[in-house]
């Protein structure tokens, strides 16, 4: 039986520590870094071993694993002084699950790859809550051979994976799904206030639309946090502008005239002015609540997810 690879993970954030964790529970050894030490701490007390810096958990387990909030740290995690590179050896594999734009991950899988690195690139969707139940979707984007070799550990963390072709395409279809949910997001949360104005009850109205052809993932499970009022999604207001602006930017490339994701870009600026960059990406329907002094609660909703 061949042994289960080793992976060292860094960047144990709201999605990181719960994907980390995910792998723990399947059997593989896992060594991770944060700068948050008690985001270390919980996941050693899970069976997770903690590394000092990102090149020792790298030369310790030979692959790794990075979910990091922009493109500019993880080339900082990746090829900086004791960054992965430092420690992977020849051969080895990084698999960025992080979010970036094609030009980011070409490039950073560039570096990677002067270094003697394979490099996967795999964004995952759906949210925090199902990373948490390893019933996350991964899309893929590399070498088939190397998603093959890697597909057990993905497979811990993820119920799903779309390998969506070569180095890039992952990022593509990941900025387009981000992009999706802003806007769904903004448009749930005007169909909540038309069901207010218009006297409905809003948790007959929130079932009501589930279950019609307006539906959307993100009305069955976000709106419910703006529901409950505690719009904790996990996901900032901050990183909702980054995603967007790889759509943008894509869009600008390409001559495409993006209306909606222009519209909800400028949207989710007034929402970081408003609440902070740091402020929940849900929070961006407090705004239409606060527009219209009305607020869009319904008992009976989670506080999370």
């Amino acid at each position: 039986m061949t042994q289960a690879l080793a992976y060292a993970f860094v960047g144990l954030g709201h999605l990181g520590a719960n994907l980390a964790a995910c792998l723990v529970r399947g059997g593989f050894e896992v060594i991770v870094y944060d700068r948050n030490a008690e985001a270390v701490e919980r996941l050693v007390a899970v069976g997770a071993i903690a590394a000092q810096n990102p090149a020792e958990a790298a030369a310790r387990a030979g692959n790794a694993i990075t979910c990091l909030p922009s493109p500019k740290i993880s080339e900082a995690v990746l090829a900086g002084p004791d960054g992965l590179l430092a420690g992977l050896p020849k051969g080895g594999t990084w698999i960025e699950m992080s979010t970036n734009g094609r030009d980011e991950i070409l490039y950073l899988a560039d570096i990677a790859a002067d270094a003697g690195v394979y490099t996967l690139e795999c964004p995952v969707t759906g949210g925090v809550h199902l990373a948490a139940e390893g019933k996350i979707t991964a899309l893929v984007g590399g070498d088939a051979a190397l998603y093959e070799r890697h597909r057990p550990a993905i497979e811990a963390m993820c119920a799903r994976a779309f390998l969506m072709g070569p180095i890039g395409s992952a990022a593509v279809i990941k900025v387009i799904t981000n992009m999706l949910a802003f806007i769904h997001l903004v448009a749930a949360g005007e169909a909540l206030m038309l069901a207010k104005k218009g006297g409905l009850n809003l948790a007959q109205a929130y079932h009501a639309i589930t279950a019609s052809s307006g539906n959307s993932f993100v009305h069955e499970t976000e709106s419910q946090l703006v529901l409950n009022g505690s719009y904790d999604i996990g996901f900032t207001m901050d990183l909702a502008l980054k995603d967007l602006g790889f759509a943008l930017a894509m869009a600008r490339e390409g001559n495409i005239p993006l209306d909606l994701a222009n519209r909800v870009n400028t949207i989710f600026q007034q929402g970081k002015a408003t609440y902070g960059g740091d402020a929940w990406s849900t929070m961006i329907v407090k705004l239409l609540e606060d527009a219209a002094g009305t607020d869009l609660r319904a008992p009976g909703f989670p506080a999370k997810l």
